[in-house]
């Protein structure tokens, strides 16, 4: 009994050893070829909303209780238009004391103004007799010293008339902003204010009351935020299509229009790293389906090329030769890795222009780790 146990061991051991040595030899690996594109596009991708070109947050350039609304969301108002009024008592009073102020005080100017007219001819009576000898040259010097004391009653009465002139035009100023105008023509938005509630205006670091929102007519713009690396690819005039999500197979077509000078503020601690700068796209057109405020998709066109070679991104890889990184890929020539220099051009999705390659080149597919753990001639065995 042992020994055809034995026995079988030994056979299932030469079985196991020849089906061994008839496997093929080398590493598996997937294979891709590089190709030839006619037009190779490079995109940028980011997020945003839609956007008014032109709009007004509304807010109260004095403080008070609105007494009136005469509009709500929705209107579309003509600039120039009474928007809201707020209550007009206190500026009204204060623009009838200025306005009594400023009257006391052209009273005043009449009275010093007809005292400088008396001193001065005082004044020249007695230098007259002083001359003649017929008055003690002490009472001419009180005369003259009685004429400047008027001369300067006098500007400082005026003085004191333009700075009650200033406060007058001030308080009126204030008594026409109890009026709210539209200082656009556009369409009401965010109204967030109802009769008989308090507005404020802003101080320091407390914002004022915003009472609502104008959005202008001049058309919409797809405000985006860009990773600083795609930013960077972005010039004014780019071309780009924006979709949205609430508008299933629809694109519209625009511009970018403006590019941020510097990075937005980070959102939070941990997004700090991550930088983005805000991208402006200027639609071509709208025909009423979009609305501010609705989030949306963007395709930017940042570069183009013809007739150039295309690898796969995951067939590259970076390696440490000779102690400095270098950026290449592995070739397959006669069942064996050759790793090859390469430069990259432009990237589009998975794919990259690659040059110091041919046409048809059959290179090793990654993943990443296995390619850098891959060694130069090393065997391999193409799975597909």
């Amino acid at each position: 009994m042992l020994r055809k146990v034995v026995i079988a061991l030994v056979i299932l051991g030469l079985a196991a050893a020849l089906l061994m040595s008839r496997r093929p030899k080398g590493t598996a690996v997937d294979i891709t070829r590089v190709a030839k594109r006619e037009t190779f596009r490079s995109y940028v991708t980011a997020s945003g909303e839609i956007v008014a070109k032109q709009y007004a947050d509304i807010g109260a350039s004095v403080m008070g209780r609105v007494v009136s609304l005469n509009v709500k969301e929705g209107d579309r108002v003509r600039a120039g238009q009474v928007l809201a009024r707020l209550d007009p008592v206190r500026a009204a009073s204060d623009v009838e004391a200025a306005q009594a102020a400023v009257k006391a005080l052209g009273e005043d100017l009449k009275a010093a103004e007809a005292k400088l007219v008396e001193a001065k001819l005082t004044a020249e009576r007695n230098a007259t007799l002083v001359a003649q000898g017929l008055l003690p040259k002490a009472q001419g010097d009180t005369s003259k010293a009685a004429l400047d004391a008027a001369s300067a009653q006098l500007d400082a009465i005026k003085r004191r008339t333009e700075q009650a002139n200033a406060q007058l035009r001030g308080v009126r100023d204030s008594l026409s902003k109890t009026s709210v105008l539209a200082p656009i023509d556009g369409t009401v938005t965010r109204l967030q204010v109802r009769e008989g509630e308090m507005v404020v205006i802003g101080l320091q670091n407390q914002p004022g009351t915003t009472l609502m929102r104008l959005v202008g007519t001049s058309g919409l713009n797809a405000e985006l935020k860009v990773a600083e690396a795609d930013a960077l690819r972005l010039k004014v005039g780019q071309t780009a299509r924006v979709t949205l999500d609430a508008l299933q197979g629809r694109e519209f077509a625009g511009v970018v229009s403006e590019i941020g000078a510097s990075s937005l503020p980070p959102v939070s601690a941990q997004a700090a790293s991550a930088r983005e700068f805000r991208v402006v796209i200027s639609l071509d057109q709208n025909d009423g389906t979009l609305r501010p405020g609705i989030s949306c998709d963007a395709e930017i066109l940042a570069a183009e090329k013809n007739g150039v070679l295309v690898a796969p991104l995951q067939a590259v890889v970076t390696r440490d030769v000779a102690g400095r990184e270098e950026t290449g890929v592995f070739l397959v020539r006669d069942g064996k890795a050759v790793f090859t220099r390469v430069t990259l051009g432009l990237i589009s999705g998975l794919d990259a222009e690659i040059a110091g390659l041919t046409e048809g080149a059959e290179l090793v597919l990654g993943p990443l780790a296995a390619l850098r753990a891959m060694k130069d001639g090393e065997a391999l065995r193409v799975t597909r």
